[in-house]
């Protein structure tokens, strides 16, 4: 099961809480910045938060998905069961035989 929106909304928050010095980068934003891009100001702040987390995933040599689930999973054995049941789901919507999937992308079967 992919992560829903609520928990992605909910690790958003988390990796929001988690650094104030980003909180403060993003509550400082140019206005001007987001006219100039025809979006409102909590939009492009919105877009910015998004950018920062999907480069925070990055980082950590993670997808998106996975670092949402990572930070909203109640443990970490939560989170490694729920991240292999959607690489399960990546797969099969993919026509991948599992184990070829998992030596492209590294995981343990």
């Amino acid at each position: 099961m992919a992560a829903t929106e609520q928990q992605h909304e909910q690790a958003l928050k988390k990796f929001l809480d988690e650094r104030p010095e980003l909180r403060v980068e993003l509550d400082n934003l140019n206005p001007l910045l987001a006219q100039a891009k025809g979006e409102t100001v909590a939009q492009y702040r919105d877009e910015r938060l998004h950018e920062a987390f999907e480069a925070e995933a990055e980082r950590l040599g993670l997808f998106a998905w996975e670092l949402t689930l990572q930070l909203t999973a109640a443990t970490p054995e939560d989170y490694q069961a729920q991240r292999l049941e959607v690489h399960k789901e990546v797969a099969e919507m993919a026509g991948m035989d599992w184990l070829e999937y998992c030596e492209l992308y590294g995981l343990a079967k």
